[in-house]
């Protein structure tokens, strides 16, 4: 008898098909990501960045909807603020959030994302580097406790990171994230940044998710 699909890898199927059939780029950051790298991590929710190009996120919500999704939020307001479209997958009760991807580093992140098999499923997913990146913006404790484990469990182009992280700091104005890249990779003292974080550029805002 074949194995029953889980509810996450139910969604990223029903997710692929609605994406593939708009002809947009994604990949799958978050904590269904970091458990691929390493990370041990509970979560309830799915988390995306889409590219829609020409594709309006009216026309995303269309087909979602027809793909078996439900709005979580159907206000066009929060999603031209917030960049994030919180959706539900009614078959599974997962819910999942798309994040509107804007140009520059989500960009970056797209071009350099990788296919993974998530349960059965071929899905493009964040590049461990670029995940590190993410969770170091995103800055909360479960953030940097999942680039603790990302560190010991995976194998990383750390330079990558530090390059990276060092255009960032340059756009933000800021000087702590590589510092911080610093002390977890060597391992020293508990990870976690004392800084409140500071507004973010537009085009270089970053969601990690739990």
């Amino acid at each position: 008898m074949p194995r029953a699909q889980s509810p996450f890898a139910a969604v990223l199927a029903d997710l692929k098909r609605a994406l593939a059939s708009l002809h947009v780029d994604w990949y799958v950051f978050g904590a269904q990501a970091a458990l691929i790298y390493g990370a041990a991590r509970v979560t309830a929710d799915v988390d995306v960045t889409v590219r829609l190009g020409n594709v309006t996120p009216t026309r995303l919500a269309a087909e979602l909807k027809r793909r078996g999704f439900a709005l979580r939020v159907n206000d066009p307001s929060f999603v031209r603020t917030t960049r994030v479209l919180p959706i539900l997958h009614i078959a599974t009760s997962v819910p999942a959030d798309l994040v509107l991807a804007g140009p520059g580093l989500e960009d970056l992140f797209l071009e350099r994302a990788v296919v993974h098999d998530l349960g059965g499923i071929q899905v493009p997913v964040a590049r461990a580097e670029d995940l590190i990146v993410m969770k170091l913006l995103a800055g909360r404790d479960k953030d940097l406790e999942d680039v603790a484990a990302i560190i010991a469990a995976a194998e990383l182009d750390t330079k990558d990171i530090s390059s990276t992280l060092a255009l960032v700091e340059t756009a933000l104005g800021q000087s702590d994230l590589v510092p911080l890249w610093d002390r977890l990779r060597a391992g020293s003292g508990k990870p976690r940044r004392q800084r409140k974080p500071a507004p973010r550029k537009k085009q270089l805002s970053r969601r990690s998710r739990s």
